[in-house]
């Protein structure tokens, strides 16, 4: 077997190199793993095998940016059968604000790293086209060109997915957060993220960017909490931040005039629904489940607090305290992992004293395993975190099991 002129450079790695071969020839590429399972072991070998994406279906050829992970679709046509929606999707109430702060400051600059379709930086290129940058599938770069950036006066937003942001988490560290650089992190497809899996799934981002000392980190409810952090995140010129938001459809809330939000006050929540005895603070896009399973337990007469945190941190320790005091349980519910907005609450009450009362305390996370891909529904059932979840936990706290039954 003759290895292909390239063979050079491997071969100086310790490499045995075989190729280029054509991926797309089955007889070559079977006969080639014939032979080298079959030849004596020469060390690692590396097979060098070229494809094109979408090969053979014009509809994929045709479009560099989709078709690598597709729903139901037309094979002639291409054109994949998604439900259609009243509302945008966050991304592109995210874009869309980010455009509108853009207008207004020229100092905003965008940076994904080869996912300006995903992050719905495609929008922004398309309005500024010198002011967004895509680094390729190197988001350590993109988190370091972003903190050169903030050194030098502009504002850099960079979007990146939740789970694809852990790649360049040492620079998030070293970078940014230790020099106090102002770089906003806009984290796209948190939480579960249903068909699209484990691999894409954004449980980790509250807990390895809310224990960083300077960081400002938040979660919006719904699409308008989401331009208004947008605006805040703006409006942070000291210190890093970044704000966290799902894939998927928004709610339908009524968004602010001209799709421009306002800065709101740093670490500072929001009672949605008052209550009594129990409390739930909600942090994210769980807020609604929150809100759900409260219009669940109205129907047993058991009047539910309902709290948006907004804010993981700073944490809003004086609306943690009122909800502590004035209720009996006090329950939090985040689409995150272990360690996450609960740990940092659990922590601010155990330091406070405050778990020295006879409240009870529960924190309802992701649970510590991967979530297998599914539709969101189902993932949510799986996790623990629906809406009948949160109603048959408070009712187990309420020492009211048989009732807990009615939501299983």
């Amino acid at each position: 077997m003759i290895s292909g002129s390239g063979s050079k450079f491997f071969e100086e790695l310790g490499l045995y190199y075989i190729g280029p071969v054509d991926g797309h020839n089955i007889e070559d590429l079977v006969h080639i793993f014939e032979n080298v399972k079959a030849m004596p072991a020469p060390g690692p070998i590396l097979i060098h095998v070229v494809t094109e994406k979408g090969k053979g279906y014009p509809p994929a050829e045709a479009a560099a940016d989709k078709m690598h992970g597709v729903v139901k679709f037309d094979p002639p046509s291409g054109q994949q059968f998604k439900q259609k929606s009243s509302t945008l999707t966050y991304t592109q109430y995210f874009a869309e604000s980010l455009i509108k702060e853009a207008e207004i400051d020229n100092k905003i600059v965008a940076i994904h790293a080869a996912m300006g379709g995903g992050t719905g930086l495609n929008y922004f290129q398309k309005r500024f086209p010198d002011r967004c940058f895509d680094t390729g599938i190197a988001e350590q770069h993109a988190v370091t060109f972003a903190a050169g950036l903030a050194a030098e006066g502009l504002k850099p937003f960079c979007a990146i997915y939740s789970s694809f942001l852990q790649r360049g988490y040492d620079q998030v560290v070293h970078d940014v957060d230790l020099q106090k650089l102002p770089v906003r992190f806009a984290m796209d497809r948190a939480g579960l993220v249903g068909a699209d899996g484990p691999t894409h799934c954004g449980a980790f981002d509250i807990t390895y960017m809310a224990c960083l000392p300077n960081m400002v980190v938040m979660a919006p409810s719904d699409e308008t909490e989401l331009m208004h952090m947008v605006a805040t995140a703006a409006s942070i010129d000291d210190r890093p931040s970044c704000f966290r938001f799902p894939r998927g459809n928004g709610i339908g809330s009524i968004l602010p005039l001209n799709n421009k939000g306002t800065p709101l006050e740093i670490g500072k929540g929001r009672v949605l629904i008052e209550g009594s005895r129990v409390a739930i603070l909600g942090y994210g896009s769980m807020v609604q489940q929150c809100l759900q399973a409260a219009q669940m337990l109205k129907t047993l007469d058991i009047s539910v607090t309902v709290a948006d945190a907004r804010f993981c941190k700073p944490l809003d320790t004086g609306l943690i305290k009122l909800l502590a005091k004035e209720h009996e349980f006090l329950i939090t519910v985040e689409e995150g992992s272990i360690g996450g907005f609960g740990s940092h609450v659990s922590q601010y009450l155990s330091i406070s004293g405050i778990l020295d009362t006879p409240l009870k305390w529960r924190a309802m996370t992701l649970p510590d395993r991967y979530i297998e891909h599914g539709s969101p529904q189902d993932q949510a059932e799986e996790a623990g975190l629906s809406s009948k979840h949160i109603a048959a936990t408070i009712l187990s706290l309420l020492e009211r099991p048989k009732e807990a039954l009615l939501f299983k």
